[in-house]
């Protein structure tokens, strides 16, 4: 299978084993990626770097398991724009809040769909009713507080 991107970055079967192995552990030294995918740690460098280049892998992360942290609150907020038009302008307000940490624009109910971190309801009352909700722009929201995260993984690209 070999794919071409909006760019013309030609990618195959061996780039997407690569960043399957990857994707599952980020941190994996491509010596032992290019052993597991069947190439060179050469191969395995170049790859990444022309993935890089073309915009397919954007940037490498850490999962961070916030309530460890204190932040016992995860917490989804649909948001209700006054006009679709506005959506540029409460973006920018919106990235402002460091407790917001996923940003959607969206079809259906919402205009928007937030992720967002608390330590506790305290915190997410003022996080929502002293900022979030004094944003120009927003109508109105819709906050649904998650009890567990069930499952978080990436697609799996080698199938």
């Amino acid at each position: 299978m070999i794919k071409r991107t909006s760019n013309n970055y030609i990618f195959d079967k061996t780039d997407l084993a690569i960043l399957d192995v990857l994707v599952k552990d980020a941190k994996k030294p491509y010596t032992e990626v290019a052993r597991l995918v069947h190439v060179s740690q050469g191969t395995v460098h170049i790859r990444m770097n022309k993935l890089l280049e073309a915009g397919i892998v954007e940037r490498t992360t850490l999962k961070i398991n916030y309530a460890k942290l204190g932040y016992d609150i995860t917490a989804f907020i649909g948001i209700y724009l006054e006009k679709s038009a506005l959506y540029d302008q409460v973006l920018e307000r919106l990235k402002e809040i460091p407790e917001i940490t996923s940003i959607h624009y969206t079809t259906g109910n919402y205009s928007m769909f937030v992720k967002i971190h608390c330590r506790d309801t305290n915190h997410l009352r003022e996080v929502l009713h002293d900022r979030m909700q004094q944003v120009s722009g927003i109508e109105r929201t819709e906050t649904m507080i998650s009890l567990e995260e069930s499952l978080d993984r990436n697609l799996s690209l080698s199938r």
